[in-house]
């Protein structure tokens, strides 16, 4: 697993991936908190990690649309299939080299509220309630993304199927918000909505219905990945 987990990190940056990721992410976060709180002279920080959630349902697809789909693209997947280690230990260490590069990105973007401290009131419960929400949003994201990674040789197809599947997941709790008040499905929405579990954060208070929620949905993704790797072992 951690040899998996060394070449995968790797190849973030033996290609371009890796880097145009991390350029990126930190180019437009150091743009949205600018915009979002030096430009307005805010310390409110809720708006920069909202905006950051949805730069993250675009950028991550980028990052793990690679991860099986060149796999098989370059004829190296039954290398994997029979070296010594498990399936899960294959999964999971894709899965992990993701989420090092991201969870990485998001403490460098995280950094810019340190100018705040000595001119502004931040609430530090409040900022490591939004960078573990963000960080639990981008571990589904990237669940997500190995897994429709695991279904296709063709990178971009990974890519937008990922975007897809992630933009559903939002959708949910933007609908949710013009049902009415008591109508039933706006409870079933508010127990499958990313965007609404994430708000649960952002206010500095530790959620374990949220919590258990992202983990939830990531086994899930993770399981069924490590099923489809089954199935092929065999066929």
């Amino acid at each position: 697993m951690l040899a998996i987990y060394k070449r995968e990190m790797r190849s973030y940056f033996t290609g371009v991936i890796g880097y145009v990721f991390l350029v990126l992410f930190l180019a437009i976060g150091g743009a949205i908190f600018c915009f979002t709180t030096l430009f307005s002279m805010s310390a409110d920080i809720t708006s920069f990690f909202t905006y950051m959630m949805i730069v993250s349902a675009v950028m991550l697809p980028l990052l793990t649309m690679k991860s099986f789909s060149d796999e098989r693209k370059t004829k190296t997947e039954q290398l994997l299939l029979t070296a010594p280690v498990s399936l899960t230990g294959m999964v999971f260490a894709k899965f992990l080299a993701a989420l090092t590069m991201f969870a990485g990105s998001l403490i460098i973007n995280s950094l810019y509220f340190l100018i705040l401290y000595p001119y502004a009131s931040v609430k530090t419960a409040n900022l490591l309630g939004n960078v573990l929400a963000l960080l639990l949003v981008g571990m589904t994201f990237i669940a997500i993304g190995i897994f429709v990674s695991a279904l296709t040789e063709n990178q971009l197809s990974a890519a937008v199927g990922t975007m897809a599947i992630i933009l559903v997941f939002l959708v949910i709790g933007l609908v949710n918000l013009l049902l009415p008040a008591n109508f039933w499905l706006r409870y079933v929405f508010d127990c499958v909505s990313i965007f609404t579990r994430f708000q649960a954060f952002t206010n500095g208070y530790f959620d374990l219905s949220s919590l258990l929620y992202y983990l939830s949905v990531t086994a899930v993704f993770v399981y069924l990945t490590i099923r489809i790797y089954d199935r092929r072992r065999y066929n």
